[in-house]
């Protein structure tokens, strides 16, 4: 089985030095330019582990236009690049920095960011809305849709958008929903689930029927599927997670990453790793399989979305 198939990789984590994570920040001093090598290091991993699927944004600090020089000297057309518009990284590698990115989903940010992502092409397929809200009413901005439109049809790309936030379903729902010239606009939804928040399962099981594109992200919840003494409430889930572990002898997180391409057969899940040895945890994730009983048992630890986020909005950038 290709692996690529299956896990992807993100590239927030080689982008930016903070990511909104459970895990304690680094105490050593920040050096960009060893940084921007970890980068490309780990895009050439990914790349001999057979990873031709690469995620990215201008919200993730340098990964977008490291993945823009790299896919150049690659120069393989079995690679495949998906980007965003809509957040802007502004706080300049700074770890003590207050905000870390802004979000603006207006015409005139879409034409900005569209200037740098274009240089992706030909490997860029696929160009979405980063995180759609109702509130900042991208989904009824019929200027950015006509301009979204205009995008798929010149370059030959498909439009898509990725959810956050406890209203998952209804903006998926939305999104699934849109047309524009007779045609359905977004055809590609990358989309928070893991074993704590599975809101998203049946509209993600009716996309992948539908023949459109299924992309998962946070499959470890952000690191709260490590166990931390933190959430006594997770203890069982916890005590769950170790026993699997054990039997199939792989780390949590290729339980977490199996359990998401078992629920939601056909989807693509995104690997957050900024380091090789994570990746390689992460991709043992395609060398077993869960048997149904466990499946359900680990679908029984499902939380109200609400609960998700709220945990998830206390959560530090690191």
């Amino acid at each position: 089985m290709n692996k690529s198939n299956l896990i992807s990789l993100g590239t927030a984590a080689i982008g930016r030095p903070q990511y909104i994570n459970i895990r304690q920040e680094s105490k050593a001093p920040f050096s960009l330019s060893a940084f921007k090598e970890r980068g490309i290091e780990m895009l050439d991993y990914a790349y001999e582990a057979g990873i031709r699927y690469y995620d990215t944004a201008p919200g993730y600090g340098l990964a977008e236009q490291l993945l823009i020089d790299w896919v150049k000297e690659k120069n393989d057309d079995s690679i495949t690049v998906a980007t965003k518009w809509g957040y802007t990284y502004v706080a300049n590698f700074e770890p003590n920095a207050e905000v870390h990115e802004i979000k603006e989903h207006s015409l005139n940010k879409l034409n900005e960011q569209w200037e740098t992502s274009k240089k992706l092409l030909p490997y860029l397929k696929y160009y979405q809305i980063h995180s759609a809200t109702f509130k900042s009413g991208v989904l009824k901005n019929e200027a950015v849709l006509e301009r979204l439109f205009e995008l798929k049809q010149k370059h030959n790309i498909t439009i898509g958008l990725t959810t956050t936030g406890t209203n998952q379903t209804e903006v998926l729902q939305k999104g699934m929903a849109v047309r524009f010239n007779g045609e359905w606009l977004f055809e590609i939804f990358q989309c928070t689930y893991n074993i704590l928040d599975q809101s998203i399962h049946e509209l993600g099981l009716q996309l992948i029927s539908e023949g459109k594109r299924l992309v998962i992200k946070e499959a470890l919840a952000n690191g709260r599927l490590f166990p931390n003494s933190a959430y006594p409430n997770y203890q069982d889930l916890y005590k769950k997670l170790k026993a699997l572990s054990k039997r199939y002898e792989v780390g949590v997180d290729a339980i977490a990453l199996q359990f998401c391409t078992a629920k939601l057969i056909g989807a693509t899940v995104l690997s957050g790793a900024n380091k090789p040895g994570y990746l390689s945890q992460n991709l043992k994730a395609m060398d077993f399989q869960l048997i149904p009983q466990e499946i359900e048992e680990l679908s029984q630890f499902k939380i109200a979305p609400q609960q998700y986020w709220e945990e998830r909005k206390h959560l530090s950038w690191n």
